[in-house]
């Protein structure tokens, strides 16, 4: 395929990279510039790039710039131009076989060489074959010659304004006293039908338990935990430990047997999910079917030392075979060895097979292994490859979770709506909650039912002691 290619001073380095990359796989490459990283105006050479593929001189475009999004507008100015801006496969793909796009435009400060390899090879594979989207693509066209006369559907009439809610006001929390978490959490029982009727919060809005500890309610308002439901109530504290726990079972000698009992002990104790050795997915998935427990399976496990591709591969496989959560182990050794490109492209390709299934990637940072800081940096390229949780550990390594572990994991990601999963030697009630109050939103446990159970006991003897 013949591609012209042209970045800014910010795209210079990408579009090296690229550009071997797509030599290497025998495509003809018209290099527009820039050749240096002195700053100069990246519309002149998206027009340059647009202006090869409007006159035919090349069949695709790619274009390079900080964030992708002048670039884009500026090339789409040039008469017989469709070009798509993409930051993960999804979009790539989207933009050929939805509205044929011939020119992509990509940002060197939102992904790396490896993702960008990725993207470019999955928008140069798609095609936009279907007629309903090849009408749509020609009403564009028509829509820039000035050929087309399309009618809007007719306007409804505007319903009446609603009043305008309130903003919400952010609260300090170290304002609040002691007697006042109280009140609120006295408040909630009565709201949620709590105190000697034992009832609970309705089934479809869960949320922590809080009993009436004004501490654990403070630190979970403090976590930003938008639903608490509160106790004393028969029930209500296991059944909201249990919406946290992900049953574990990763033993090498598990059997099909085994995997069944686990799965019918997280339905009937209502964990949040299933975890288990990739082989084990399709038979999880169908034992769990409508019960609202999600499957969920590792890759890379558990040393997290093969190639992203293979992981991606294997999430891709799991995702397929019914997995809705992908818990994967990074590369420590790259990390460690100071290689966070290749750290960020690991995790990046499983999270973009995640995406493209509908399902959630976890990133195990096997944190026993790993400084502060390198902890840190771990947090930080999960953030910018947008999974869904990090994870402390497998529970293979020299050590497990730690609470001031979760904290500082909860500290770097929890602004961008990242949660934390906790694993790896949580064997008591005590062990889970001193998690969940350090920032967890997760734990994985193989010990599940203990701690379900032990929180039972509790509020069973607490109830007791006041009745």
């Amino acid at each position: 395929m013949k591609i012209a290619i042209g970045a800014d001073h910010g795209g210079f380095e990408l579009k090296a990279a690229l550009i071997q990359s797509l030599q290497s796989q025998g495509h003809e490459i018209t290099d527009v510039g820039t050749s240096s990283r002195e700053a100069v105006d990246y519309p002149v050479f998206a027009h340059a790039v647009a202006a090869e593929v409007a006159a035919g001189r090349s069949d695709r475009g790619i274009m390079i710039d900080g964030a992708g999004i002048g670039s884009c507008m500026a090339a789409n100015k040039v008469p017989g131009i469709r070009a798509g801006m993409a930051y993960d496969l999804s979009s790539a793909a989207n933009g050929v076989v939805h509205n044929n796009a011939n020119v992509l435009t990509l940002g060197a400060g939102l992904i790396g060489a490896g993702l960008a390899e990725q993207i470019v090879e999955a928008w140069l594979g798609a095609a936009c074959t279907e007629d309903r989207h090849l009408r749509r693509v020609k009403l564009i066209m028509d829509i820039e010659s000035g050929k087309a006369v399309i009618a809007p559907p007719p306007v409804k009439a505007p319903s009446p304004p609603a009043e305008p809610k309130p903003q919400a006001e952010m609260i300090d929390l170290s304002a609040i006293s002691e007697d006042d978490l109280v009140r609120i959490v006295a408040r909630l029982e009565a709201i949620s039908g709590g105190g000697a009727s034992g009832s609970r919060v309705a089934a479809d809005h869960p949320g922590p338990s809080v009993g009436s500890n004004p501490e654990t309610a403070r630190s979970f308002l403090g976590l930003g935990v938008g639903r608490l439901s509160a106790g004393p109530s028969p029930g209500a504290i296991p059944a909201d430990v249990g919406r946290y726990i992900d049953h574990t079972l990763l033993k090498p000698n598990a059997t099909a047997e085994d995997v069944k009992k686990l799965c019918g002990e997280a339905i009937d104790f209502n964990f949040a999910a299933v975890c288990v050795n990739p082989f084990w997915v399709p038979l999880v998935a169908h034992e769990v079917k409508g019960s609202g427990v999600k499957t969920c399976s590792v890759v890379g496990f558990p040393l997290g030392a093969t190639h992203p591709e293979t992981k991606a591969f294997e999430a891709r496989r799991a995702i397929r075979e019914g997995a809705r959560e992908i818990d994967m182990v990074i590369n420590i050794g790259a990390l460690k060895g100071g290689d966070e490109e290749l750290v960020l492209k690991d995790i990046r390709a499983v999270v973009e097979a995640c995406r493209d299934g509908n399902a959630h990637c976890k990133v195990i940072i096997e944190t026993a292994l790993l400084t502060d800081e390198e902890k840190r940096i771990a947090c930080r390229l999960s953030r910018k490859a947008r999974a869904h949780f990090v994870k402390t550990s497998t529970g293979f390594a020299s050590g497990g979770a730690t609470a001031h572990d979760v904290a500082l994991m909860a500290e770097e990601v929890a602004a961008a709506g990242i949660e934390v999963k906790a694993s790896g030697g949580i064997r008591s009630y005590t062990d889970a909650k001193a998690m969940i109050e350090a920032g967890a939103t997760r734990v994985g446990a193989s010990a599940g039912i203990g701690i379900v159970e032990e929180a039972q006991e509790l509020v069973e003897s607490k109830e007791k002691n006041h009745g």
